[in-house]
Parts: structure tokens; sequence; C-alpha cells
């Protein structure tokens, strides 16, 4: 390995060209484009073939065999949109392809400072006629709309003519696996062609879905450095522009600038991607790159982590940080998907992923991206409050389980909407994310309204029994187990949502009781409800099992048999895919961290040894099937004194995506374990936690590192943490004064102020 910024790959491996699309994805959180080639494969070879807009949506039909009532109709799905890929280069009459002719070099790089996908290529033609090609592509960080490739090709022994063509393609369909319900289902074919322009050498595609009637345009504009003469074609779903390079050069630079617009931004998809195409096509190439390299900059400087002694897991680290912040959405109108805009697995849908594994990132280490996530949320808020009333709720909010314009995407209810926990999920992240930055202007516009009305959900929901406040027939993170009573992870979430709500509005009644009448008149929310939020979590049931002295993942789950693990073949995991649901549902077995989970969301409910009771408990009969379970685990082993064991999990997060552990890799990232990965460094062996008062460090530092060093974010401050076997070092690099608890120790961190403890 060259370099721990570059990604590369110098192999065309058949079994790997599928992996590496995803791999090699180049995003911006609007756009994203799967790592293909520009020339194609030959048609012996799979493709995923694939560019996508966050959020740009198809509403498909939900059929079901029997269907009752509040199921949903139809789901939202992300949509493969207009191809603009395509270019292809001819000698003599032969169109290059690096499965054909004579392949003297190739490389392909992903550049993590720079934010460009690079492909190199040494061909020779069957005339024997070389050629040196330079493919560089970057969706722009600064212009979100635009997705670039520039090609250098160099004649290496000839000076004749060459022929490029340029094409964009209206004929696209998704990717569909019915058997495996992680990936795409249903119908390919989305896209229809509703017009294609050549005028003023821009192309131009306009296309439209079928149900949903939402609308997008790629605008495509060429700049070459060579004399040539050029030519357009179009047919009912393609245009093509075909340059005639004349000799002269033995160096051509050529550029294609497209322009994605879609009607659910841009009031006019077609004049807007003209005016950008026009205007952004004047841009250099070299400029695109350069301001690339400095938002990159802005945010490596945050959020880089360096481990001294393993350049492959530092690469590791590097790629999963880089996948995020190039995926997440930056608009209100998005957010990040599972497999970010790298591939159609779940079909573009935005999950309790975000709240739980990927905004503690965003909020520590680039808390502007991490607003328009929780204001996603809030703009959403109403077709939650839906959503209640169709579930027979009487108020409150009821949040999809899984969704991208807002309504529920979840067919399957069990494992879907009984998943009620991701409104406490939904709230804590909004609460995370005032105690890291103190912004409570931020809760009071966007977060007490989604705090009140997630937390009324749980009085819906749950009842009083004997004095305790009990919520049954939910499904809590571990979908192995489903339609349960006190779900341990969803009690305790729904115990701090309701302790928030109330504390927050007597908060905000002594300081700015105007805003609480204003607020108590538009949602209809009185001091009486408010009691009652304060009672239920004062009284929330919380299962606790006096022998084992664990918190039982729910009322029933003791009393099963433990899955049979030792007899159960390795082929045969997932077990989601190789067995009926309510066989699972019968044992002992989890598919993730769930009890574990919470404790380590919510640790201050229990005593230590009650969390290490769990965690011994629950690691033994976790099979992991779900790429969200390592990071979770190896947070808490360090949390319990297992350093080994949290280190062994933590490296099954670290290049899950660059080394494929999961086979999945083919249908996109997995984001959420990106976020895990980061997670299990800073809250796992740095320890850190978010308390009310003061943020904390516990750092155990794994046995096989020498040093470990990261930064972060907090009430505005940039704080240095370096970690050494010995001894840390925490220096305070922002403005004001914090309050810092290392291993028990209360500290204040004054500006420029640095501290050492040992370990």
């Amino acid at each position: 390995m060259e370099n721990e910024w570059i990604v590369s790959d110098y192999s065309l491996d058949e079994n790997k060209l599928l992996k590496n699309e995803s791999i090699f994805n180049v995003s911006n959180g609007y756009i994203g484009i799967r790592g293909n080639f520009e020339e194609k494969y030959p048609e012996k070879y799979k493709t995923i073939r694939g560019t996508y807009i966050n959020a740009f949506y198809e509403d498909t039909p939900i059929t079901y065999g029997e269907k009752a009532y509040a199921f949903p109709d139809s789901m939202q799905k992300i949509v493969n949109v207009i191809d603009s890929q395509d270019i292809d280069i001819i000698i003599d009459g032969q169109k290059l392809s690096i499965f054909q002719g004579t392949l003297k070099d190739f490389s392909r790089k992903l550049d993590m400072k720079k934010g460009c996908y690079i492909r190199e290529i040494w061909w020779v033609s069957p005339s024997g006629k070389e050629l040196k090609i330079k493919i560089s592509r970057l969706a722009s960080l600064d212009h979100l709309e635009l997705f670039v490739i520039h090609y250098d090709i160099e004649k290496v022994n000839f000076d004749e003519e060459i022929i490029i063509e340029s094409s964009i393609s209206g004929d696209v369909e998704n990717f569909i696996d019915d058997n495996d319900p992680r990936v795409g289902t249903g119908h390919a074919k989305i896209l229809s062609v509703n017009s294609i322009t050549l005028e003023d050498e821009i192309m131009q595609i306009v296309s439209q879905t079928k149900n949903a009637k939402n609308i997008v345009a790629v605008t495509t504009k060429h700049v070459c450095s060579s004399t040539y003469e050029c030519i357009f074609e179009k047919t009912d779903k393609k245009a093509k522009s075909i340059f005639t390079i004349k000799p002269g050069k033995k160096v051509i630079n050529f550029i294609k600038y497209n322009i994605y617009t879609d009607s659910l931004r841009h009031a006019d998809v077609v004049s807007i991607g003209e005016e950008k195409a026009k205007s952004i096509s004047k841009i250099p190439f070299e400029m695109l790159v350069k301001t690339q390299e400095e938002h990159l900059s802005e945010f490596w400087n945050l959020a880089d982590i360096d481990i001294e002694g393993d350049e492959k897991l530092r690469q590791g680290l590097k790629y999963n940080l880089y996948q995020l912040f190039q995926a997440v959405g930056r608009d209100d109108r998005s957010n990040i998907t599972a497999k970010g805009l790298s591939g159609e697995g779940y079909e573009g849908h935005y999950f309790w992923d975000t709240e739980i594994y990927i905004l503690p990132f965003f909020i520590l280490c680039y808390p502007k991206l991490a607003k328009g996530l929780l204001r996603y949320r809030y703009n959403i808020l109403g077709l939650a409050r839906q959503r209640a009333l169709e579930m027979g709720h009487k108020k409150g909010a009821a949040y999809p389980w899984r969704t991208i314009i807002g309504k529920e995407c979840s067919s399957y209810f069990p494992a879907g909407t009984a998943q009620y926990h991701i409104n406490g999920d939904i709230a804590y992240s909004y609460i995370q994310y005032y105690l890291a930055t103190g912004d409570l202007d931020f809760i009071k516009e966007f977060g007490l309204e989604v705090i009140f009305e997630t937390a009324r959900i749980w009085i819906e929901i749950g009842h009083f029994d004997k004095g305790l406040f009990k919520i049954d027939a939910v499904t809590g993170p571990d979908e192995y187990t489903a339609i349960v009573n006190n779900n341990y992870y969803t009690n305790v979430m729904a115990k701090f949502n309701l302790k928030w709500a109330s504390k927050l509005y007597d908060e905000f009644r002594n300081k700015d009781s105007e805003f609480i009448r204003e607020l108590s008149k538009r949602i209809n929310i009185e001091e009486k409800e408010v009691r009652l939020f304060e009672k239920a979590y004062k009284n929330m049931y919380l299962p606790y099992d006096e022998e084992l002295k664990i918190n039982p993942q729910d009322d029933s789950f003791l009393h099963k048999a433990i899955w049979d693990f030792e007899n159960t073949p390795s082929e045969n995991y997932p077990l989601l895919l190789n067995y009926h649901p309510l066989t699972i549902y019968r044992y002992q077995v989890l598919k993730q961290a769930d009890t574990v989970l919470a404790h380590f969301l919510v640790e201050d409910e229990v005593e230590f040894n009650i969390i290490k009771n769990s965690y011994d408990y629950y690691e033994k009969i976790t099979t992991h099937d779900s790429s969200l379970s390592c990071a979770a685990y190896s947070i808490m082993a360090s949390k319990v004194g297992y350093t080994d064991l949290a280190y062994k999990y933590f490296i099954e997060t670290a290049r899950l995506d660059l080394d494929d552990t999961h086979g999945n890799t083919k249908d996109g990232i997995h984001t959420a374990n990106m976020g895990g990965t980061w997670m299990s460094i800073v809250y796992g062996f740095a320890g850190l936690r978010i308390k009310e008062d003061y943020i904390s460090l516990s750092p155990k530092l794994p046995e096989v590192w020498e040093q470990l060093k990261f930064g972060f974010l907090y009430k505005g401050n940039h704080i240095k943490v370096s970690m050494k076997k010995d001894k840390t070092e925490i220096i305070n690099e922002g403005d004001s004064r914090i309050n810092l608890r290392v291993n028990s120790i209360l500290y204040e961190v004054s500006r420029g102020k640095k501290i050492q403890v040992q370990n």
C-alpha cells in the first residue's frame, strides 16, 4: 500500500468488479455515481451501472398476500437516474476496451485528500497504436449538481486522428434482487424519457418517474483542448456527441461537465441545468480539484484519526470517514442512506442508523452537517403525526422505520413499524446535539417540537401497571426478536425521551415563557400532559433478572431456548436469509446489539456490574448478522474492560467494505458501520461520553497501538486528544473554558491549556 490517503486497485479481477463499483463511487451528498468504467465492460461481465440523487424517488406499490389496516400502500424507492458516464475512444474503427487489445498498465485510485477518483490506462490497440489515458472524475462539493469527467489522453506512438464519442442515456433501470430483502425489489424500469435536446453544443435529457411524477435532467457540455469536428446524434433514449480529434497534438484534454437537476429542488430543471452547464463548464478542471481539496482539508482538520503503527488500518478509517462526508445529505430534504449514494441496497431508505451510528460523528466533528440531518427529521414531522393517527394514536408523532420523504416504507411490520424505538433514537440525537454544542436556539426552533411529539407516543402506547409504566408489543433493535413486551432498549430510550421533554419544557417555561405559550397553542401541549411525561419516566419499568443480575432484553426473552449455534452451519448465516422469522423468534438469538446498545447510550441508568453481566450474557448469543452490531460490542467491551475483545470487534468494522467482509459491498457501502468505526475509537477506546454539564474520557489504548490521536468539537472548542500507553494528553484549542472529566477527575480546561493524565 503506497499511501494511506489513496485507495487503489491494480487488477481486473472479474469477481471484484461489482464490489469496486461501490468502493470507487464519487458522491457529494446530492449526487452519487458508482465507479463504473466510462467505456463499459464486455457483455459477459456483470455490472450495476448507477447514478443516484439523494431523496429523488419513485412511489412503487406494495403488494400483500394479506393486507391489514394501516399497512402502507406504497413505498418510495431511490431511482437510478440518467447515465452520463459513457465515453468511448475509437482508433481505426476499434473502440478502446481494456479487456481487449494489450493492456500494458492499469490502475485506479481514490484520492481522499483531493476528492477525486483516477483511473490510468496504458493500452495498445489491435493495430499497435498506444494510448496513455488518465481519467479523473469528481462529484463537486462546491457545485453540488456537477459530476465531471476529465480525460488526459497521450498518443504514444502515432499522431493520426482519434474519435471520442460521449453519450448521455435515459435507457436506465434499477437493480433488483427478489431473493435478498436487503436489496431492491419490484420494477426495474422506473424512468421514462420526456425529451432530448441538442443545442449550442449542449446535450440534455429530461426524464420522469411514472408514479411520483418527479423530473430529473442531465445537461452536458464538453471542453476539448485540441482541434476537432463535432456532430450530434440522438435516438429516443440517448444523445451522443462525436468528436473527431484532428492530428497535431500528442496530448489531448477532454472534459465532460454533467449537471444534474431535479424537480424536488429546482424550479425549472431545463433552464437551470442549461445555465449551470454554461457557467460551470468555464471553470478549469484544475480549479474544481483545488476547491474540492479545500473542502476536504477543512473536513480532515476536524475529523482525521491517526493510529501509529498500522497503515492499512489508518487507510480503512480514513476511507470510512471520507465516505460519510461525501454521502451525507446537504439540504433539509435529504438525509444519509444505509448505502450512501454508492448503490441501491435497502432502496435508498433512511433508517435509525443515522441517529445512533452516524450523527454522533457529525455532531462532534462537523456539526453544521449534523444540523441538516436533524432538520430533515423536523421537516417530516407532519407526516410522522399523520402516521401516528393512522396507527390509532390520538396524538404524537410516529416516525417511519424506513423512508425517503417521511412516509413509512416498511411492509414487514414486526421488524419495521413495531420498532417504535426510532422515536426515542431521534429525540436522543437532538439532546446529544444540544449537550455537545450548547445550541439552545436550534433546539428551540427545530428540536423541541420533535421531542414533545415523540414523547407523546410513549404515553399512547404505554400504560401504568401496578404503579409501573410499561410498553407492550414493540420490537427493539434486535430484529430476531419481535413484538415483545417491555423491550429494555425501547423502555430506557422512552424514559430518556420523556425525561428531557419534561426538563426542556420546564427550562423554556422559566427562560422564555412567551415561546412556551406560543408552542402550547400550536401543538396543544399543556402542563398537565408534561407532568404525565414526568410520572411515566420516573416510574418506567426496566426489566431486571435477580438470578442473572442482568437486564433481560424483554419480559419473555430469558424464557426461550437458546439457539443451537454449535450445529448451525456457517453458510446459514445470516439467519434471516435461511430461516423463517417465526423459527428465529422462538429462540434466544440476537441479530445485533440491543440491551448492550442501550447500556452504551444511557449508561447511567444501571450500575456497572449489571452492564458487565449483561454484556457477558448477550455477547455469546449475538450473530452480528447486521453490520451495525460489532461497533456496539466493541464500544462496550472497552467499557467493561475487555480491551482485546474490543479490538477484535473494532477490526471487524474498520475495513468491512474495503475487504468486503460481509460479501455484499456490491450493493453499496455500509454507512452505519462506518460511523460505528469512528464510535469504536472515540466512544470505545477513548471512552468519550457527553454528559449534561461536562464531557468525559476514559482512555484504554489497545495493546497493538503505540499512539492514537483524534479531535472533536465541544461547545465550539476544538479539543485534541493524544493517547499513549502510559499517558493521555488533551489540549483545548478553542476560545472558551470547558469541563472535562478524565478517569473520574474533573478538570476545567481553558483556551490553549493542555492537561496530561496517566492511563
